[in-house]
């Protein structure tokens, strides 16, 4: 599998504080399964690092995992807060991008209205970069306003779900959501989004086998994060692939209403 949004680089953002640290997340990513993780830290206002700084960390951990004998890879990456992008010039948003191809894991905001959102996306694909949403089953705009999400989709934006959203860590109005999104086809790609080896680990296969989507594990973890580093055309999603994901609670649309706050740690 490919964990295509990890927070696994030492001392640069809310993941691990060590390289100690950082080892012991991959190795408990190996044991899941997990054989490339996409370092993706946080770029934004708060945590303002730059690729020069990632790409050094990366080569530096990839150094350190083959003298352990770990078998996962480091890739580069970023995870770009939307405050941050119209920040950063040109040269500085493409060495951001995810690997060696054009997309960029864009943040929405988890709490804030989505003003600004769609401009912002669109801008970046005018600009030739393509948007992966990251965890957009945590973002209050698409709560309130769906249609907004699928029109981003529309317009050629892939999302990115974390995987224990789907099983209820970020709370039951996430995961119902989440497996909403499932239901819809809306979702293209499950992650970790892992901060530490104990406390949000990396695991994706376990969460997907939970909820019915291990069917897809193979589309959602390998063939689309795949295309997303090589820059290739990413595949459908496999017509011939049945998932049930159960029934959808009768009481869902009233309380869509009115979603209570989500977290909001990245």
């Amino acid at each position: 599998m490919i964990d295509l949004h990890c927070h696994v680089l030492p001392g640069i953002d809310d993941g691990p504080a060590t390289f100690e640290g950082s080892i012991d997340l991959a190795r408990v990513a190996a044991a899941a399964g997990i054989r490339t993780i996409v370092a993706t830290p946080h770029v934004s206002r708060r945590y303002r690092n730059e690729a020069s700084e990632i790409a050094e960390l990366v080569h530096r951990l990839n150094g350190r995992l083959r003298e352990q004998e770990i078998p996962v890879e480091i890739r580069r990456g970023a995870e770009l807060s939307i405050a941050r992008v119209e920040e950063l010039d040109p040269a500085e948003l493409s060495a951001l991008r995810l690997g060696d191809g054009p997309w960029i894991l864009l943040e929405p905001s988890l709490t804030r209205p989505a003003g600004g959102l769609e401009t912002v996306a669109l801008g970046l694909q005018r600009n030739g970069h393509r948007i992966l949403l990251a965890h957009p089953e945590r973002c209050m705009a698409f709560h309130r306003d769906p249609l907004l999400l699928e029109s981003l989709v529309q317009a050629g934006a892939l999302t990115s779900v974390t995987a224990s959203s789907l099983v209820g860590r970020f709370g039951d109005h996430v995961r119902r959501f989440a497996l909403r999104l499932a239901r819809q086809g809306l979702i293209h790609n499950v992650v970790s989004d892992a901060h530490d080896h104990d406390k949000r680990p990396p695991s994706i296969a376990r969460e997907l086998e939970q909820v019915g989507l291990g069917p897809l594990a193979e589309w959602l973890t390998c063939a689309v994060p795949g295309a997303i580093l090589d820059g290739e055309e990413v595949p459908p999603r496999p017509a011939d692939v049945v998932v049930r994901i159960g029934e959808e609670p009768r009481r869902w649309w009233r309380r869509a209403r009115s979603p209570r706050r989500i977290a909001s740690s990245g």
